[in-house]
Protein backbone atom coordinates (compact mmCIF):
# COMPACT_ATOMS: atom_id res chain seq x y z
CA UNK A 1 0.00 0.00 0.00
CA UNK A 2 1.20 3.67 -0.72
CA UNK A 3 -0.15 6.48 0.33
CA UNK A 4 0.71 9.14 -1.94
CA UNK A 5 0.06 12.96 -1.19
CA UNK A 6 -1.29 15.93 -3.40
CA UNK A 7 -0.40 16.45 -6.29
CA UNK A 8 -0.92 13.52 -8.07
CA UNK A 9 1.37 14.93 -10.87
CA UNK A 10 4.58 15.06 -8.53
CA UNK A 11 6.70 12.11 -8.63
CA UNK A 12 6.88 9.93 -5.78
CA UNK A 13 9.31 8.44 -3.42
CA UNK A 14 7.25 5.32 -2.45
CA UNK A 15 7.17 4.35 -6.07
CA UNK A 16 5.38 4.55 -9.42
CA UNK A 17 1.68 4.95 -9.20
CA UNK A 18 -0.56 2.24 -11.16
CA UNK A 19 -0.88 4.10 -14.92
CA UNK A 20 -4.05 2.14 -15.99
CA UNK A 21 -5.38 0.81 -13.11
CA UNK A 22 -8.74 -1.89 -13.33
CA UNK A 23 -11.04 -0.27 -10.79
CA UNK A 24 -10.81 3.75 -9.04
CA UNK A 25 -12.87 4.45 -6.03
CA UNK A 26 -12.92 8.16 -5.57
CA UNK A 27 -14.20 9.21 -1.63
CA UNK A 28 -15.36 12.46 -0.30
CA UNK A 29 -17.24 13.33 2.81
CA UNK A 30 -20.69 12.54 1.87
CA UNK A 31 -20.79 11.44 -1.72
CA UNK A 32 -23.01 14.25 -2.40
CA UNK A 33 -20.72 17.11 -4.35
CA UNK A 34 -17.06 15.93 -5.59
CA UNK A 35 -16.90 11.80 -5.06
CA UNK A 36 -19.68 11.82 -7.09
CA UNK A 37 -18.38 14.49 -9.37
CA UNK A 38 -15.20 12.74 -10.33
CA UNK A 39 -16.54 9.49 -10.75
CA UNK A 40 -19.02 10.91 -13.49
CA UNK A 41 -15.89 12.76 -14.91
CA UNK A 42 -13.92 9.71 -15.11
CA UNK A 43 -16.33 7.31 -16.61
CA UNK A 44 -17.38 10.06 -18.94
CA UNK A 45 -13.63 10.13 -19.92
CA UNK A 46 -12.60 6.45 -19.82
CA UNK A 47 -15.71 4.46 -20.90
CA UNK A 48 -15.79 1.15 -20.35
CA UNK A 49 -11.95 1.04 -19.39
CA UNK A 50 -12.06 0.87 -15.77
CA UNK A 51 -14.27 0.23 -13.01
CA UNK A 52 -15.00 3.34 -10.93
CA UNK A 53 -16.83 4.07 -8.20
CA UNK A 54 -17.39 6.43 -5.14
CA UNK A 55 -18.27 6.96 -1.57
CA UNK A 56 -18.56 9.18 1.62
CA UNK A 57 -17.48 9.01 4.96
CA UNK A 58 -21.00 8.89 5.40
CA UNK A 59 -24.07 9.43 2.64
CA UNK A 60 -25.74 12.70 2.29
CA UNK A 61 -28.16 14.15 -0.24
CA UNK A 62 -27.27 14.65 -3.89
CA UNK A 63 -26.43 18.35 -4.21
CA UNK A 64 -28.46 20.01 -7.12
CA UNK A 65 -25.62 22.57 -7.94
CA UNK A 66 -23.22 19.33 -8.52
CA UNK A 67 -25.53 17.87 -11.13
CA UNK A 68 -26.15 21.52 -12.83
CA UNK A 69 -22.80 22.25 -13.32
CA UNK A 70 -21.63 18.76 -15.24
CA UNK A 71 -24.99 19.04 -16.83
CA UNK A 72 -23.19 22.52 -18.68
CA UNK A 73 -20.60 19.79 -19.86
CA UNK A 74 -22.77 16.90 -20.88
CA UNK A 75 -22.57 14.70 -17.87
CA UNK A 76 -26.00 13.70 -16.29
CA UNK A 77 -25.48 12.61 -12.55
CA UNK A 78 -29.03 12.96 -11.41
CA UNK A 79 -29.43 9.36 -11.06
CA UNK A 80 -26.36 9.45 -8.45
CA UNK A 81 -27.44 7.16 -5.30
CA UNK A 82 -25.05 8.78 -2.50
CA UNK A 83 -23.67 5.84 -0.47
CA UNK A 84 -20.97 5.22 2.10
CA UNK A 85 -17.88 2.87 2.82
CA UNK A 86 -19.81 0.80 5.01
CA UNK A 87 -22.80 0.18 2.01
CA UNK A 88 -19.75 -0.24 -0.54
CA UNK A 89 -20.15 -3.78 -2.43
CA UNK A 90 -17.08 -3.85 -4.30
CA UNK A 91 -13.90 -3.29 -1.72
CA UNK A 92 -11.30 -3.93 -3.85
CA UNK A 93 -9.54 -0.89 -6.02
CA UNK A 94 -6.49 -0.74 -7.38
CA UNK A 95 -6.43 3.08 -6.44
CA UNK A 96 -8.42 4.96 -4.51
CA UNK A 97 -8.40 8.57 -4.61
CA UNK A 98 -9.31 10.78 -1.32
CA UNK A 99 -11.11 14.12 -1.59
CA UNK A 100 -11.53 15.16 1.62
CA UNK A 101 -9.43 14.84 4.51
CA UNK A 102 -11.88 12.77 6.56
CA UNK A 103 -12.58 10.54 3.32
CA UNK A 104 -8.20 10.16 3.56
CA UNK A 105 -8.62 8.82 6.82
CA UNK A 106 -11.37 6.18 6.31
CA UNK A 107 -9.37 5.09 2.79
CA UNK A 108 -6.53 4.39 5.08
CA UNK A 109 -8.37 2.32 7.71
CA UNK A 110 -10.12 0.62 4.74
CA UNK A 111 -7.04 -0.71 3.04
CA UNK A 112 -4.72 -1.14 5.96
CA UNK A 113 -4.82 -4.94 4.49
CA UNK A 114 -5.08 -4.77 0.89
CA UNK A 115 -2.36 -3.61 -2.30
CA UNK A 116 -3.60 -0.54 -3.00
CA UNK A 117 -2.13 3.13 -3.74
CA UNK A 118 -4.16 5.35 -1.98
CA UNK A 119 -4.28 9.03 -3.20
CA UNK A 120 -5.14 13.00 -2.09
CA UNK A 121 -6.09 15.45 -3.62
CA UNK A 122 -7.64 17.71 -1.51
CA UNK A 123 -10.55 19.37 -3.20
CA UNK A 124 -12.82 22.55 -2.41
CA UNK A 125 -15.79 21.66 -0.38
CA UNK A 126 -18.02 24.21 -2.67
CA UNK A 127 -21.03 23.42 -0.02
CA UNK A 128 -19.46 26.10 2.40
CA UNK A 129 -19.39 28.50 -0.22
CA UNK A 130 -21.70 31.92 0.24
CA UNK A 131 -23.76 34.29 -1.66
CA UNK A 132 -25.43 34.31 -4.74
CA UNK A 133 -26.17 31.75 -6.89
CA UNK A 134 -24.05 32.75 -9.30
CA UNK A 135 -20.89 32.96 -7.21
CA UNK A 136 -22.13 29.27 -5.44
CA UNK A 137 -22.11 27.88 -8.82
CA UNK A 138 -19.19 29.39 -10.07
CA UNK A 139 -17.41 27.46 -6.32
CA UNK A 140 -18.63 24.07 -7.93
CA UNK A 141 -17.58 24.67 -11.29
CA UNK A 142 -14.25 25.49 -9.84
CA UNK A 143 -14.52 22.02 -8.40
CA UNK A 144 -15.50 20.31 -11.17
CA UNK A 145 -12.99 21.88 -13.81
CA UNK A 146 -9.86 20.75 -10.87
CA UNK A 147 -11.37 17.23 -11.03
CA UNK A 148 -11.34 17.01 -14.83
CA UNK A 149 -7.83 18.50 -14.95
CA UNK A 150 -6.80 16.32 -12.40
CA UNK A 151 -8.09 13.17 -13.77
CA UNK A 152 -6.88 13.74 -17.42
CA UNK A 153 -3.59 14.04 -15.94
CA UNK A 154 -3.58 11.54 -13.88
CA UNK A 155 -5.40 8.89 -15.99
CA UNK A 156 -3.87 9.99 -18.91
CA UNK A 157 -3.23 6.55 -20.25
CA UNK A 158 -6.93 5.18 -19.81
CA UNK A 159 -8.51 8.30 -21.81
CA UNK A 160 -10.26 7.64 -24.87
CA UNK A 161 -8.67 9.34 -27.72
CA UNK A 162 -11.90 10.80 -28.85
CA UNK A 163 -12.89 12.53 -25.83
CA UNK A 164 -9.31 14.01 -24.92
CA UNK A 165 -9.98 17.07 -26.68
CA UNK A 166 -13.16 17.99 -24.80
Amino acid sequence: MTDRPSPPDAPSPLGEPIDEPSAVLFACTQNAVRSPMAEAIMKHLIGMKAYVDSCGVRNGDLDPFAVEVLKEVGIDISRHAPKSFDQMEDDFFDVIVSLSPEAQHRAIEMTRTMACDIEYWPMLDATIIEGSRDVRLDAYRQVRDELMRRIRKRFAALLDENKTAE
